[in-house]
């Protein structure tokens, strides 16, 4: 407990959740570093793809970022959108459960999930990718440093929102400042004719530059529209008016993401970087317009900033996504419920538990981790355009069919786009996503028929009637006479019913004794030994249980167990075995009732 506080902080009270919104400064920090970060990787992604077609092949990196702008275009209209239409937040599934069902809205549920916790892995392993493109030596502890990175991520969030924002503020725009003065200084200089370029390399073409290269390219370089739909699912976190703070918040995510991304990719092109395997492209391009000195370090450290904490937008957006599918009974109940620091903590747990697993399985690789990742997210982007779409032609409103052009363009850009990173990607593990999404949605159905035939079965309907009391027998399984098992005969005492002291006559040596000891100290209460020619303790319990249960089929029986509770938490595995197995074979019997009661040892 002393540690949890030390890490987390004290308790917050209810009445202080309104304090813990968001202003506009810190939300862009928290919610904008996802997408924003995506161009310290999303140009490299796009020249991993061209390059296998050889150097001529790079200048289409231009128009193909061209394509992609166009996308970041339509999806911030139609987000600004939906965050006035659906300001309670919840993002693809809460519009697509207004607008088309159940079946559609878990699948966009399934997806976003998938997304989060990939942007979480994929954010980590970028981030300690740019750190060991610095500083080569670290290059074979990146697993170890990304799992840090992630353990720090969860603690800080479960200290709550505002706190994590302003904790993750500054390092996020010194990241973007950083890269936006690289970007600044870089086009100067190529303006003016000064920008340093690499020697050209004529890699081995190992593909022609088709139309379905091409596509892959625009597929790859998707990655820099992921996380743009965050900020339309955590509308509630901000400040009063909610949807003008959170539209403003994502106009300006925007234009950074654009002003950043063409930028790389311009200066990319007109230096000539290539991909490889050992540094990124934005490290070469920091070279090329820093040089190694301070201002390199600098940019190395603030990407790697950037990248890291571009996960804590996910920290933030899917434990309020669990939290919804929660209170619909599609998740476990627990994800609805606030921390001590009026967090949902137990998702920012599971997220960050998912994560680390996930981080381990791919060897903290970027590059395998990334064609996982756009698959989600589009589907999300899908689901909530079409979803948009139906809702103007069903409710109309103020200039609905101007909303409507908008939506049903981001409808038709992101299916195509879903349909080209599907094909391309499939067999490079985007099979594995809708696998997942399938799991997912089978899990979220099931979760809510459980919650549904349990509420059935507890509910209370007009041809029930208050129960008749019951007699109640009470059993204490005792194995000697000390002062747990006379604590749980006093507990036994005081409350009403019929007491039978219960041992397993296993010695009869050690049973004479037990007896002589019983009509001293066991305060009255009837001590009866049962018989065990094969030892068996636990049977003969349980036997003798079922006989009660059978021969009165309307009483309780209680079972009061006595239990040593030692001082230290190691020594517990030296106590109460017999009393496990005994909880554990009764737990699931109808009728009877579990009680223990501790005797504390003292150090």
């Amino acid at each position: 407990m002393v540690l949890k506080r030390w890490l987390v902080g004290d308790p917050l009270k209810s009445t202080q959740a309104a304090h813990q919104r968001l202003s506009k400064t810190i939300a862009l920090a928290i919610f904008s570093s996802n997408a924003i970060s995506s161009v310290a990787y999303a140009t490299e992604e796009i020249l991993l793809v061209l390059v296998l077609a050889g150097t001529a092949a790079i200048a289409w990196s231009i128009p193909v970022s061209f394509a992609i702008l166009f996308l970041i275009v339509i999806l911030t209209i139609s987000y600004r959108q939906i965050i006035y239409e659906y300001p309670d937040g919840g993002g693809a599934y809460v519009v697509a459960r207004n607008n088309f069902g159940e079946q559609p809205a878990l699948i966009g549920a399934a997806a976003l999930m998938i997304d989060y916790v990939l942007t979480v892995a994929v954010s980590v392993a970028a981030g300690i990718a740019a750190l060991t493109s610095a500083v080569p030596s670290l290059f074979e502890y990146r697993v170890a440093l990304g799992l840090a990175a992630i353990i720090f991520m969860v603690v800080i969030n479960l200290r709550g929102v505002r706190e994590s924002g302003t904790f993750f503020a500054f390092p996020t725009y010194f990241g973007v400042g950083i890269i936006g003065i690289m970007v600044g200084i870089g086009s100067v200089q190529t303006f003016f004719g000064q920008a340093a370029s690499l020697p050209p390399i004529n890699p081995t073409t190992v593909e022609e530059l088709t139309l379905f290269l091409i596509l892959r390219t625009f597929a790859a370089g998707c990655t820099a529209v992921t996380g743009m739909e965050v900020v339309s699912n955590s509308v509630k976190a901000f400040r009063p008016p909610e949807s003008r703070n959170a539209s403003a918040t994502m106009l300006h995510m925007s234009l950074i993401l654009t002003a950043l991304f063409m930028g790389i990719t311009f200066l990319a092109y007109h230096a000539g970087i290539q991909p490889k395997t050992d540094e990124t492209v934005i490290s070469q391009l920091a070279r090329l317009t820093f040089g190694t000195g301070a201002l390199y370090y600098s940019l190395q450290i603030g990407t790697m900033l950037l990248l890291v904490l571009a996960a804590n937008s996910a920290f933030a957006a899917f434990p309020q996504l669990a939290s919804i599918l929660a209170r619909d009974g599609y998740m476990p109940r627990q994800m609805a419920t606030f921390g001590d620091r009026l967090v949902f903590s137990n998702g920012i747990v599971v997220l960050g538990v998912i994560a680390c697993f996930l981080l381990i399985l791919f060897h903290g690789d970027t590059h395998a981790l990334i064609p996982l990742y756009a698959i989600g997210v589009f589907i999300s982007f899908t689901l909530s355009q079409a979803g948009m779409v139906r809702q103007w032609i069903t409710k109309k409103g103020s200039h609905w069919r101007a909303k409507l052009i908008v939506n049903g363009v981001g409808a038709v850009t992101t299916g195509i786009a879903l349909i080209i990173i599907a094909t391309t990607k499939f067999t490079q593990g985007a099979w594995i996503v809708f696998l997942l999404i399938s799991i997912l949605v089978s899990m979220f159905r099931s979760i809510r028929s459980h919650y549904k035939a349990v509420a059935e079965q507890i509910s209370l309907t007009r041809d029930h009637r208050p129960p008749l009391p019951r007699r109640n027998i009470v059993v204490i399984p005792i194995n000697g006479v000390n002062k747990a098992v006379i604590r749980a005969v006093d507990y036994a005492r005081s409350r009403p019913g019929e007491i039978h002291a219960v041992m397993v006559d296993v010695d009869p040596q050690s049973t004479a004794r037990i007896q002589i000891q019983w009509a001293q100290w066991g305060c009255g209460v009837n001590l009866i030994a049962l018989p065990s020619p094969y030892r068996s303790v636990l049977k003969s319990l349980l036997d003798y249980i079922e006989k009660i249960l059978e021969k009165e089929p309307d009483i309780w029986v209680t079972v009061v167990i006595p239990e040593i509770l030692p001082a230290h938490w190691w020594q517990s595995i030296l106590h109460n075995q017999r009393a496990l197995l005994l909880k554990t074979a009764l737990l699931f019997t109808e009728r009877v009732i579990l009680t223990d009661v501790p005797f504390h040892l003292k150090r």
